[in-house]
């Protein structure tokens, strides 16, 4: 399986992802291209579906586990400043795929629009967290979103708008194969009174979560009406170690990792914590984290 030699300039071989990820494990890219432009992009896509390539897109790396194998075909990174743009015409935020979320969110309680300021603390990018509805029990980024522009297997543009879109529990309708930028739309208020909530609300996920190690997000989704960093924590399961990836003391529903981990680690680690609570609380728990 040969990449068209016409990407070369934004193609590399054998790429180790495990340093674009929060959990710093995982193994290489057959091939990491990153695209300089929208039009680019829609090349890069078309050309390896017409290929049967397979291709996946990589955002901030923040919720996502790299086999240690690597992977095969493409991995796609919006890297580049052409997608990564932030603008404000209020109440409207546009924001490129490839923005962080970070940013988009600074520029928006900067400009006195409110929202978005209970995102305070997510990772990654504007698009991985569009695609997976990133959010806390403050909020979620889809209940923001006005429209987002998408890229078909075929290279071609859409925009999808409101009512074409549906947002749920860690989980989005959009299931194209890229997300180019979307438009938020949020509320106008006080600049000082939005940046108030933001700094309370950061100080409470200090408190509470291990941003101070390797970790991804949280590993496993909410059941319904439960907490499942509680039942990890109830299961007795806070410091558990699986090789060198650990459960958290701080917040159980987070999975840290040492120097010398590995994505089996991980994984195996993740299944131990599943079958625990299984066995002790008689409750599934349905993974957040995407093992690729």
């Amino acid at each position: 399986m040969n990449f068209p030699d016409e990407f070369h300039d934004i193609t590399r071989r054998d790429v180790p992802l495990a340093p674009y990820t929060w959990l710093k494990v995982g193994g290489p890219a057959q091939y990491l291209v990153e695209p300089r432009s929208v039009d680019e992009l829609a090349q890069v896509v078309r050309s390896a579906h017409q290929a049967g390539i397979p291709f996946r897109m990589l955002g901030g790396g923040s919720n996502v586990l790299i086999p240690d194998a690597g992977l095969s075909g493409i991995t796609l990174r919006l890297s580049h400043e052409a997608f990564a743009t932030v603008v404000v015409t209020s109440p409207i935020v546009r924001a490129g795929a490839g923005a962080l979320l970070s940013h988009a969110r600074s520029e928006s309680v900067a400009a006195g629009l409110a929202g978005m300021e209970n995102l305070v603390g997510i990772p990654g990018t504007v698009g991985g967290a569009l695609r997976g509805n990133a959010g806390s029990r403050h909020g979620e980024v889809g209940q923001y979103v006005k429209s987002v522009t998408v890229l078909t297997a075929a290279g071609e543009l859409c925009v999808r708008t409101e009512d074409e879109l549906t947002f749920a529990y860690r989980s989005s309708s959009i299931n194209e194969p890229a997300i180019v930028d979307v438009e938020f739309e949020l509320t106008p208020d006080d600049p000082d009174e939005i940046s108030r909530r933001m700094r309370k609300l950061w100080v409470m996920k200090k408190a509470t979560q291990p941003l101070s190690f390797q970790s991804a997000g949280c590993v496993f989704k909410n059941p319904r009406g439960l907490s499942a960093g509680a039942l990890i924590e109830q299961a007795g399961l806070k410091g558990t170690r699986v090789g060198q990836a650990e459960v958290s003391d701080r917040h159980a529903n987070f999975v840290i990792t040492h120097e010398g981990a590995t994505a089996a680690d991980v994984r195996t680690l993740i299944d131990l914590i599943r079958s625990k609570v299984s066995e002790i609380h008689g409750v599934d728990l349905e993974q957040e984290l995407q093992a690729w």
